[in-house]
């Protein structure tokens, strides 16, 4: 899951907000999500948010990265590549565990 914590009001986030949306509709079967932090302040504050917009990757309740600020489309596309690649690792840690069982 890809967590864009943001507010509306601030231009950062605004601005951000078309590039985190092409990102999405790109890989399917990824969960992106915006997390609007004056309405949701305790999400934000259970991840610490101290600055938005903030880019957060989690896996297995597990928050793996966290980015202050924009990125690129191309660095979110790159970023979401790697996560989606960890899980196909831990599928196949899995399965090789499962066998050897």
């Amino acid at each position: 899951m890809t967590i864009d914590f943001r507010a509306e009001r601030f231009g950062p986030c605004r601005k951000f907000g078309p590039t985190f949306e092409r990102v999405s509709d790109k890989h399917e079967g990824v969960i992106f999500a915006k997390a609007h932090t004056e309405a949701q302040r305790e999400l934000a504050q259970a991840f610490e948010i101290t600055s938005i917009p903030t880019l957060v990757i989690v896996r297995e309740r597990a928050a793996i990265y966290r980015q202050a600020g924009a990125c690129r489309r191309a660095g979110l596309d790159d970023l979401t590549n790697q996560a989606r690649s960890l899980d196909n690792e831990v599928r196949a840690s899995s399965t090789a565990t499962d066998k050897n069982q």
